[in-house]
């Protein structure tokens, strides 16, 4: 199969995951909830953050997908020194990626910022990731430390070229 066939049917496969989450979410309580999601009051997606990481594009591609499926708002999550390509590169072991896998002390990424304008008022927040080595990508988790998830519902979604998921959610909390 074509790769970017492939790269579609998971796409659709991504947002239809978000969809289902979000309407489960909506509908809870019977279609209601008290913090104003609602299946029909038109508010969905009024209340909903995509933040995300994207090294090669893949990752913003689909938290694209999931702003339009559910109307909520994009959150890019930029490190203060951008991946290269060459820092990318897994397979050279002098790469910045290989060398923050092999050492954990580097994987501390400084982002541009973690802060979100009216954080207070999100109820879902999806958090989006490549697969790196079977974990989210580190630039994540910053953001992860720096906001406090107390009563929000939290969507993890990751893409990934070659890894499987991994522990990739759990280590997020």
């Amino acid at each position: 199969m074509c790769k970017a066939i492939k790269k579609d049917i998971f796409a659709v496969s991504v947002i239809f995951c978000a969809f289902l989450a979000v309407t489960s979410v909506a509908c809870l309580d019977g279609g209601t909830r008290q913090n104003g999601l609602t299946a029909d009051s038109g508010t969905i997606g009024s209340n909903i953050l995509i933040a995300y990481f994207s090294a090669t594009g893949s990752t913003q591609n689909v938290a694209g997908y999931i702003a339009e499926a559910t109307g909520g708002t994009l959150f890019e999550l930029v490190p203060v020194n951008e991946y290269s390509s060459a820092d990318l590169n897994y397979n050279n072991i002098s790469s910045r990626v290989y060398q923050e896998y092999m050492d954990e002390s580097l994987r501390d990424i400084e982002l541009v910022s973690t802060a979100v304008d009216d954080w207070e008022s999100y109820d879902v927040v999806f958090i989006g990731y490549p697969i790196w080595w079977q974990i989210a990508a580190w630039p994540v988790n910053n953001f992860v430390k720096d906001n406090d998830f107390t009563g929000k519902t939290v969507i993890p979604f990751c893409t990934s070229a070659s890894s499987g998921i991994g522990q990739s959610g759990e280590l997020l909390a």
